[in-house]
Order: C-alpha cells, then sequence, then structure tokens
C-alpha cells in the first residue's frame, strides 16, 4: 500500500484536506454535525487521493525524463517518501494506479452527489484542470494558472456543502486567496526545486523560463497578496470578530510564507525555495488550528 499512497502523495493530501475544512467552518461560524463531517472529510479525501494520483499517471513520461539515468527524488518534507514517483520507480503498473485513481474517483463523486450535486460538477472541472496542466508541461509556463484552479476547486467544494446558494464575491474572494497562495507558496517553489530537470527535459516553467531573480520576486508578492486577501476573509463567516482574527491570520501567514519567501528573495536559493513549499503547505492547517481554537473560546 506505501506505493499507492506515494502515487498520491497521501501525507500531503491529507494536509491539504485543512484547505476546505478551514474555509467550511469559517463559512460556517460552528461546528457541523458529525455525520456531515464523515462524509465531507472522506469525499474529500477521496477526491485528492484521485487527483494527485491523476497527476502522477499523466506526468509519468516527463518524469521518467526527468529521472533518466539520475536518482528519484524523494520528495519534500512533506510528502518525502523513498516510493516518490512509484510509476517511473516500476513499483506499480499504470493499469494498477488507473484502479487505484478510478476506485477514489468514484468515492469522491457518490459523496460529492450526496453532499450537493453542484460539487459533482467542480470535481470534474478540477480533474479535467488537472490533466490540462499535466499535458502543457513543454508547451507553456501559463499552465501555472490552472494550479491555481485545481487547487481551489476543494475549497470551493466545501462552501457549496455548507451552503447552497452562497455569495459569489465571498466565493471569489475564498478563491483569489487560495489561487495566489497556491502560485507564491506551492506551485513556483516547487517548480523551482526542479528547475535543472526542467530545463533538461524542456519543460516550461517559471523559474526555467524567467530564472530565480524574478521567480523570487513573483513569489513574494504573491505571498504579500495572500496575506492581504487573507485579511479579509473573515468576512464571510458570522462567527469571526474581524479586527482580532485579522491580526491573529496575519501572525500565521507572516511565520509559514512571508518570512521564507523573504529569504528565498534575499538568497535565490533552492533549499529556501524547498523550505517555503513546506511552510506553506501548513499554512491552511494552522488557520484551520486557530479558527478551530477561535469557536472553542467563543463558545
Amino acid at each position: 500500500m506505501n506505493s499507492f499512497f506515494a502515487l498520491s502523495r497521501t501525507q500531503h493530501g491529507i494536509i491539504d484536506l485543512a484547505t476546505p475544512a478551514f474555509i467550511a467552518l469559517l463559512w460556517l461560524g460552528h461546528f457541523p454535525s458529525l455525520g456531515f463531517t464523515v462524509l465531507a472529510l472522506t469525499t474529500g479525501f477521496a477526491g485528492y487521493t484521485a487527483i494527485y494520483a491523476l497527476n502522477d499517471l499523466l506526468g509519468y513520461q516527463a518524469d521518467k525524463e526527468k529521472h533518466d539515468g539520475g536518482l528519484v527524488q524523494s520528495g519534500y518534507s512533506v510528502e518525502a517518501s523513498p516510493d516518490h514517483h512509484p510509476l517511473v520507480q516500476g513499483l506499480l503498473s499504470k493499469k494498477a494506479a488507473m484502479a487505484w485513481i478510478v476506485f477514489w474517483l468514484s468515492i469522491a463523486f457518490i459523496g460529492a452527489y450526496l453532499l450537493n450535486p453542484i460539487i459533482v460538477l467542480i470535481l470534474l472541472v478540477g480533474g479535467v484542470f488537472e490533466a490540462i496542466y499535466c499535458k502543457l508541461l513543454k508547451v507553456t509556463h501559463l499552465r501555472i494558472l490552472l494550479s491555481g484552479v485545481v487547487k481551489a476547486c476543494g475549497p470551493i467544494a466545501a462552501i457549496y456543502a455548507v451552503d447552497a446558494t452562497p455569495r459569489i464575491d465571498y466565493l471569489l474572494l475564498v478563491f483569489t486567496w487560495v489561487f495566489l497562495w497556491e502560485v507564491g507558496g506551492q506551485n513556483i517553489p516547487a517548480d523551482w526545486n526542479d528547475v535543472d530537470e526542467d530545463k533538461r527535459i524542456g519543460a516550461k516553467t517559471i523559474p526555467a523560463r524567467f530564472g530565480s531573480k524574478i521567480s523570487a520576486i513573483v513569489i513574494l508578492l504573491s505571498i504579500i497578496a495572500t496575506l492581504l486577501v487573507s485579511a479579509s476573509l473573515s468576512i464571510i463567516s458570522p462567527a469571526m470578530p474581524s479586527i482580532p482574527w485579522a491580526i491573529a491570520s496575519l501572525i500565521v501567514g507572516y511565520f509559514l510564507l512571508l518570512r521564507p519567501a523573504i529569504y528565498l528573495w534575499r538568497t535565490n536559493n533552492g533549499t529556501a525555495a524547498a523550505r517555503l513549499f513546506d511552510r506553506a503547505s501548513y499554512y491552511p492547517l494552522a488557520l484551520f488550528i486557530l479558527t478551530c481554537v477561535w469557536m472553542f473560546i467563543a463558545t
């Protein structure tokens, strides 16, 4: 099973579950029922498990080209595993990977339909955009825009799970926050770590196309924008006091996003990019914990 979990980067996927959980909790303003929580978490886990595995399956050829004649990277600390990229290492067959994806997609679709049929459409959009994102690796660096959309699908789906008719402006606020975090805290730092291999195979990424200095500036600007948007997130909640929560969220964002982004901008160091990726991965989880604590205190 370790190879299947490595295919789906399950450790990272579980951490990513904090993003829709945080948004749903903030949107509701109170803790949901146990039954809803179990269904939502099962659906979210299935969705993330399937999409991450789909990324590895569709990226098999590029990953194989990257690692031909060299060592397969074990990943960042949030998804480190000796089985990283199990298809490339020959630990899994493509048929087994496809069966794994279909299994978890089936669970995700069933759960999505039970929560809100609109979420089925969101899941389809996420899967299609992820496939297009993978196929554009050697075509354009602008594929990063698709990555932001895919990552936002989870939190947007979480909103529809708790509110059948959400406000569009609030949806756009959440989308913008997730999009900026994905661009500055996840996608570009991850591509930075792979820049040498990407250049060798002709991959089109921000670091490969524009270099480390421009990449560091884009990251820093995206992170600053992420924090500015995060300070406004409390307006979507009927329970969170806007100013105190905004200050607390900015403190969290400073340590997990801004501080490592500034260090990366100053040093242009690949290790610093990997460190930013790791810390940024825990950013939504930290906000989720902050919100839970706040609600416990309030009640």
